[in-house]
């Protein structure tokens, strides 16, 4: 059973909404967020990314920092700029891009719940990560930015969205990425039957904000642990959530480039690869894999099409069958000497909306030497790893549109 909770959220003036949501704080750098925030003081950037507003080359874990968005928080609220609901309440919001629409159900779960595992994750999270995650929500006293998670799709959720959905919305813009983002206030009536509708599924499912799920987590053991008067209805024991049904959903290829061939010459480097896949020539046109099984090599000017011998693939195990762990598995760690993709300097990833010829410009510049592109991790694969009790390896999945921050805030108290 899965609980799904209201929130009285703190969001936009209404006018402001597009000058307030901002990117999700881990998709840019510092620089870029302070560029992209630049000439708009109403940007969550500000409080998400608080070190724009310091000396470059502050470190972001310093005390300051946390300062900063805690002071930012503050002056949005004090200036007016984000307001509170004055009753709790359960929001949809849909995202088009590209044509391609999907909506999901925000609102709050509960952090018990991860402990449990009935909120499954996919990918293992990192210690640093987390605390700096946990040190934002305790300055902000809020969680800033919601967790993407997904659910099994049932046409009694989509029925109470479709209803809903006719109604005047919230707000409706478009950013400045082209996609559009739409929020309504779900009726008390349907957000009561939407509740209930929850309470029949028996897991959701981590799509991205890993970090921020487990944050959360952490936050409310702190608070229940420091609080001796716990009900366990305490706003801190929930944390931020938006919720998809699964067949709405898709993710993207997340593509490795690759600094040097670890000593090895060109000819030692197709050697190899003749152990492990089939091998075509596609020319000096990006190619992209049509497949499971099949990764695009771009190396001295030339895109090639990989495809994994079957001996290679032991269809049965959930994770290493999936081609990031494959090419890992049996291509970058023996040849290229990466141990561990989370921590190596040899490798970098470039995320599927970037596109191939970002693939082919980094190694065109010589910063990188080689290139490969990656199809899709599909969904049923994240949930049947996450069902297992297993984790993905690192950046197998890059989900597209990305949740928008500021628009819905969950404050602590």
């Amino acid at each position: 059973m899965v609980t799904v909770r209201k929130f009285r959220a703190l969001r936009p003036q209404k006018g402001m909404e597009k000058k307030v949501a901002s990117p999700p704080y881990d998709v840019l750098n510092s620089e870029e967020a302070r560029k992209l925030a630049e000439g708009n003081p109403y940007s969550f950037l500000h409080v998400i990314k608080p070190e724009i507003d310091l000396p470059a080359g502050t470190d972001l874990y310093a005390p300051e920092v946390y300062q900063k968005a805690k002071e930012n928080m503050e002056r949005f609220i004090g200036e007016g700029i984000l307001i509170q609901e004055e009753k709790p309440s359960l929001y949809i919001y849909r995202q088009i891009m590209q044509e391609r629409e999907q909506y999901g159900i925000v609102g709050c779960v509960a952090a018990e719940e991860y402990e449990k595992d009935i909120i499954k994750k996919h990918e293992l999270t990192r210690r640093a990560k987390e605390e700096d995650r946990v040190k934002h929500i305790e300055a902000a006293n809020a969680h800033a930015g919601p967790v993407f998670l997904t659910y099994k799709a049932r046409e009694s959720i989509n029925k109470l969205v479709a209803e809903e959905v006719t109604k005047e919305p919230l707000y409706d813009f478009v950013a400045d990425d082209g996609v559009r983002h739409t929020v309504w206030i779900v009726s008390e009536e349907a957000a009561d039957k939407i509740i209930e509708e929850f309470k029949k599924i028996d897991y959701l499912y981590v799509a991205d904000g890993h970090h921020r799920s487990a944050s959360g987590t952490i936050v409310a053991k702190r608070r229940r642990e420091a609080n001796p008067h716990h009900t366990g209805e305490e706003e801190y024991n929930y944390f931020l959530a938006v919720m998809f049904p699964d067949n709405q959903l898709k993710i993207m290829d997340y593509n490795r480039v690759i600094k040097d061939l670890n000593g090895h010459s060109a000819e030692e480097l197709f050697k190899f690869l003749e152990e492990v896949f089939t091998i075509e020539e596609k020319g000096e046109s990006p190619y992209r894999p049509q497949k499971k099984g099949e990764v695009a090599m771009y190396f001295e000017g030339k895109w090639y099409k990989l495809n994994f011998k079957p001996e290679k693939v032991d269809k049965d195990d959930p994770v290493n069958s999936l081609d990031t762990a494959l090419l890992q598995n049996l291509v970058l760690r023996p040849f290229f000497g990466i141990d561990d993709p989370r921590t190596s300097e040899k490798i970098d990833f470039v995320g599927g909306i970037r596109g191939l010829e970002e693939l082919k410009r980094l190694v065109d510049s010589g910063q990188y030497q080689v290139a490969f592109a990656l199809f899709p991790t599909s969904i049923a694969e994240l949930m049947r790893i996450a069902d297992a009790g297993q984790v993905m390896p690192p950046k197998s999945t890059w989900f597209e549109p990305k949740l928008r921050s500021g628009l819905l805030v969950h404050r602590l108290d």
